[in-house]
């Protein structure tokens, strides 16, 4: 491993050598990053998965910075132009554009102007009009190169100025600081081109805008590239030429006087011009999209988590309702352990010809509704969020208020639910069912099991994000896949319940190993010990070792299966057992909760020689062996009525549920047909910094109306009275 490497990353992350040290050397061992957060908290220092991966990161960026130092070097020395001075300098370089912008005078060109005249031997020529002569007849001085391809002594110092310009523009020096400084001090001004390709002015805002680059918001930044891509505005980076330009000449010339000084000015100003600026115009361009991308593909990860983990409605019958117009609603009741009980469908928003609901056919849909609701004793109603949405839901609280009925209903977002309908893996679970159908089905299941449901979707095809289709798009599936793995394993897997599909975000386990795992299951009825696990198909050591403390065993024949400790600790839980006087018996219990009150934690950690972490966890385990950390995030909001959006009035204050979070701000719905925008600034009379810093998906929040354009069906919330 690489000493400095490591050194590096601890001084940045503010931590220890040793917790850099360990996370590589597990990561080596082809430890997951789930395992090292859960079970090696002893050799890390208790750093989370968010950190683990950023020491990796890191040292991958710091292995690929290594390598390109070494092969620019190489290649200099190759051309025996290596200085122990330049050496040093590439050697010190912290980013790999600093080890470009060294490499750029000694790079292999293609033709240039620079080239041409390097080939005519013209380059002493402009070594000398670098040298800052004081005194001599340039013409003089020129009719030296003067030959069958140099014609004159004028044509030679025009060629020489070519090469003086990419000189100039070589220097690795200059390139920084103009880049450093354009970055502080340039602008970003977009301009309109073709309106008549925006016909709903969705980018208005940027037909004829200014910023500066140092503060531009990351989501304009794509705004602004999705705008240039669709041919609707052009983009310009304003540099500051004239400020450049006299940095150069004062760096090129000191102010000392030379008898080339015309030409070299000429030269600063043709290699600002035609090399310098375009390039760090793209490259600022670069950097903004990158910095945009980076909190976009963020933004998503943090709502995706936020999706992933709101709390599950347990032990609830639920009435699944995918919501439409001329094909009817699909309608699937769902028992509490997720099985399929009846599936239906409604005919309630289908217009006859004459633009109107035969009453026939909506007291044949009210009769239906009600009657699986007391079938089934069906206690909440979950209504898809896509078309027909709205009517369906006016519907529903209608039969509810109606009937007097002890139901609830929800409002569900129905992001991927068309994906997974169609996709293998729901063909696979309901071979006989419509697309529909089983999306009435994962609308139903996804109050009961958010996670569960969610993960047999592609991540991306949720939408809790910004500008993610503009993003760079295997960037966004690692970020994602690692919310997903982090939340699967964070919750935990009840192996006897659960889908293929979670059981592949499981650490350590493969699509392959999770479907023998499934077989393996089928087969047997159910596992009956964790154990078990070590008689499925190509699940070795390894694997058992990565997996097992996530899957959860309920009534099997070691109540410790049911916990997140890991079998290796089962001899140390047992130990605590003894001393506690207590049994696996006794796990979850009042009289468990008071003994592990009444220890005296670092005695024991003598004792019984264990580490701390390790010991929290397992005593942890003992008080709450079946703990889920969802129960501490919001689960969904349950209506029994319905407000229309054109019963909504400036001054109104509303309950809602935080659907999406931005850059600017929050979208909420607020059960009006229109999610409304809760801006940045209207969140708090303090500074926030961001959003999520206030709410988060899923969040429960009071707000108040300040704004309503009923035409464009716009709602202008806040979180304090104006």
């Amino acid at each position: 491993m690489n000493e400095q490497i490591i050194n590096e990353i601890a001084k940045q992350l503010n931590i220890s050598v040793k917790q850099v040290t360990a996370v590589l050397e597990l990561l080596e061992d082809e430890k997951t990053v789930a395992f090292i957060a859960r079970y090696r908290k002893e050799a890390t220092g208790g750093l989370d998965e968010e950190q683990i991966r950023v020491i990796d990161d890191e040292y991958q960026y710091g292995l690929s910075l290594q390598k390109k130092k070494e092969d620019v070097i190489r290649l200099i020395e190759e051309k025996g132009l290596m200085t122990e001075e330049l050496k040093e300098e590439i050697l010190k370089a912290s980013k790999l554009v600093e080890v470009e912008d060294l490499y750029r005078p000694y790079k292999e060109k293609k033709k240039t102007k620079a080239t041409t005249a390097i080939a005519l031997g013209l380059e002493p020529l402009a070594d000398v009009m670098l040298s800052l002569l004081p005194k001599g007849d340039k013409i003089e001085i020129a009719s030296q190169y003067v030959n069958e391809k140099v014609p004159t002594p004028e044509f030679a110092i025009e060629q020489a100025k070519y090469i003086v310009a990419e000189k100039i523009s070589d220097n690795a020096e200059y390139r920084k600081h103009i880049r450093e400084a354009s970055l502080k001090y340039g602008n970003i001004r977009s301009k309109k081109k073709n309106n008549e390709l925006d016909p709903e002015e969705k980018y208005k805002n940027y037909y004829d805008a200014v910023e500066r680059v140092a503060f531009i918001k990351p989501h304009r930044v794509l705004a602004l590239n999705r705008a240039e891509a669709e041919d609707v505005i052009s983009v310009t980076i304003e540099l500051q030429p004239e400020r450049d330009v006299e940095y150069m000449r004062y760096q090129t010339t000191h102010n000392k006087s030379s008898i080339f000084n015309d030409e070299l000015v000429a030269s600063i100003e043709d290699a600002y011009k035609r090399l310098i600026s375009p390039s760090i115009e793209r490259e600022i361009r670069s950097i903004l999209s990158e910095k945009a991308e980076e909190q976009a593909i963020h933004i998503f990860s943090m709502n995706l988590q936020h999706l992933l983990l709101q709390a599950p409605m347990k032990g609830h019958v639920v009435l699944g309702v995918d919501p439409a117009f001329r094909t009817g609603c699909k309608l699937a009741v769902i028992s509490p352990n997720s099985k399929v009980l009846e599936i239906g469908v409604i005919y309630p928003n289908e217009k006859s010809k004459g633009a109107s609901i035969d009453p026939r056919v909506l007291e044949k849909s009210k009769k239906t509704i009600l009657d699986l609701i007391m079938r089934y004793h069906v206690e909440i109603i979950a209504i898809g969020n896509g078309t027909a949405s709205r009517e369906t839901e006016s519907f529903i609280a209608e039969v509810i208020q109606e009937n007097h009925l002890n139901v609830k209903y929800v409002v569900v977002s129905e992001a991927g639910a068309s994906v997974y309908s169609a996709s293998p893996l729901a063909m696979e679970e309901f071979p006989d069912l419509s697309v529909e159908q089983r999306s009435a089905i994962s609308i139903a299941r996804r109050i009961q099991d958010p996670l569960a449901e969610l993960v047999k979707i592609e991540p991306k095809s949720i939408g809790v994000g910004q500008y993610q289709h503009d993003v760079a798009q295997n960037k966004l599936s690692k970020s994602l896949e690692d919310v997903v793995v982090d939340a699967v394993n964070k919750v935990g897997v009840n192996l006897n319940t659960c889908s293929s599909s979670l059981l592949s975000y499981v650490s350590g386990l493969s699509k392959g190993v999770a479907k023998n795992i499934i077989d393996y299951r089928e087969k047997n009825d159910k596992f009956l010990s964790r154990e078990d696990l070590k008689k499925v198909s190509k699940l070795g050591p390894k694997t058992y070792e990565q997996c097992v403390g996530f899957l959860r065993i309920l009534e099997g024949k070691n109540p410790l299966d049911m916990t997140a400790i890991h079998p290796e600790s089962y001899d140390k839980a047992k130990e605590l057992l003894k001393i506690m006087n207590l049994t696996v018996q006794d796990l979850g219990t009042e009289q468990m909760k008071e003994a592990v009150q009444s220890l005296d934690r670092l005695k024991l950690q003598k004792d019984i020689g264990i580490d701390a972490y390790t010991l929290n966890d397992i005593l942890d385990a003992f008080v709450t062996p079946l703990r889920d950390i969802r129960d501490s995030y919001p689960g969904l909001k349950l209506r029994s009525d319905i407000m229309h959006f054109e019963d909504v009035k400036i001054g109104d204050e509303l309950d809602g549920v935080v659907r999406n979070v931005v850059d600017f701000g929050a979208f909420v719905d607020c059960g009006v047909k229109y999610d409304g925008l809760l801006h940045v600034s209207k969140m708090s009379l303090e500074k926030v910094n961001h959003p999520s810093d206030l709410v988060a998906v899923g969040d429960e929040v009071h707000v108040h109306v300040i704004d309503i354009d009923y035409t464009k069906h716009k709602l202008a919330l806040s979180l304090y009275k104006i």
